[in-house]
């Protein structure tokens, strides 16, 4: 069975999933990665609601590459979660590889004060 990248990167998720889970006090930060964007979002997994959320499209500011942006959209997640009065977060990749885009936008929400 042949699957495309999308499929494959689904059936990572879901596996990832079954082992993550956010709570009230430490939520789960689920990053989404498309073509020309990234977006963030701390989830209460309990609750079933999103505490706060950031995207590139909310960060008009940020100039450069992907790379770039996604850091602007990880330290703007970290302020946002900091006023919210958030510190500590579970990282959830969403099925995607620890580098590039994701590993950026993990590395600026840790310099913004969010523990993962």
């Amino acid at each position: 069975m042949v699957e495309t990248r999308r499929e494959s990167r689904t059936r990572r998720h879901e596996r990832v999933r079954e082992k993550i889970r956010g709570s009230g006090t430490r939520p789960r930060l689920a990053v989404f990665r498309s073509n020309s964007h990234i977006y963030a979002q701390l989830i209460d997994d309990d609750a079933g609601t999103t505490l706060v959320a950031a995207s590139s499209v909310d960060a008009k500011d940020a100039k450069g590459n992907k790379s770039e942006r996604a850091k602007a959209v990880g330290s703007m997640l970290g302020e946002r979660a900091r006023a919210k009065g958030i510190e500590a977060v579970v990282f959830d990749r969403g099925g995607y590889r620890y580098h590039g885009r994701i590993k950026a936008l993990g590395d600026a929400a840790r310099s913004a004060g969010l523990r993962f």
